[in-house]
């Protein structure tokens, strides 16, 4: 893996999809410092690396995509700042947890969730941040974090963007998780599959969808997407105007109808 050495998230590439696989199984994948900092550096060699053009992101185990963060260590974390009288802070004190999240949902790259298992707090918002989501029949969302008075973060901002705001407010405010069934219902998860392997297969087959397309043109759509959802429709008109000039003067821009011409996908 050249240029990235993590001890909590593998990195690998085939056929210009990047697998990134949370790596702490024997914790469910919990958030911890170690792994969140892991998290933030193979997401930046993601947009270094020209040869990556989507990413799966995905957890070891088969038990959990992630159970959110780390309790036991944010637990012992506090119990020393209560022995050395330091300030309470119920997050990572340095902000770390957000850079990660940042990582992900501001990645250039389309980023899909391959989800098995729990989904929870933390997890579920590092998965809402991903661009798509799959998930087996058996994986469970939500955000519990109120039951701990804890705030989310993408689970509070993002989550009422993407679906009905009663459906956010409704996983926000009660914290009980629902069924893949469910979040496939209110479009939370965009596929179902029944385990784990046909997950995998599902994700890679919505990459090799995406890898048919020009890869700057596929940059360019998602940043279009996400930001323009955010602005007026002439503000998104004109980032439109925009990005559709700089695209026009790509090799991608010549390449599209020459392969067309030529009867070749790209």
């Amino acid at each position: 893996m050249p240029g990235v050495d993590t001890k909590f998230v593998k990195y690998e590439v085939k056929d210009r999809v990047a697998w990134v696989t949370l790596n702490r199984p024997e914790a469910m994948n919990a958030l911890s410092q170690g792994l969140l900092a892991d998290l933030g550096t193979v997401f930046r060699e993601v947009g270094r690396d020209d040869d990556v053009l989507v990413v799966i992101l995905t957890g070891e185990g088969g038990r959990a995509f992630s159970a959110g963060g780390d309790l036991k260590e944010m637990a012992a974390r506090q119990a020393e700042q209560v022995a050395t009288g330091a300030p309470r802070t119920i997050g990572p004190p340095d902000g770390a947890i957000s850079n990660p999240f940042d990582a992900v949902g501001k990645c250039r790259k389309p980023v899909i969730a391959a989800i098995d298992g729990y989904c929870l707090a933390g997890g579920f918002e590092l998965a809402i941040c991903c661009d798509i989501r799959v998930a087996s029949r058996k994986s469970v969302f939500g955000l519990p974090d109120s039951r701990r008075s804890i705030l989310a973060w993408p689970g509070l901002i993002n989550l009422p963007r993407m679906i009905p705001l009663a459906e956010a407010l409704r996983i926000a405010l009660t914290g009980s998780p629902i069924s893949s069934e469910r979040a496939y219902q209110i479009g939370v998860i965009q596929e179902i599959a029944a385990g784990r392997d046909e997950v995998m297969k599902m994700a890679q087959g919505i990459a090799e969808e995406i890898l048919l397309g020009a890869p700057l043109a596929m940059q360019e759509i998602k940043r279009l997407v996400k930001e323009g959802v955010e602005m007026t429709i002439p503000q998104a008109e004109m980032l439109r105007e925009i990005l559709s000039a700089q695209l026009a003067r790509s090799e991608d821009a010549l390449e599209g109808p020459r392969a067309f011409a030529e009867k070749r996908t790209g």
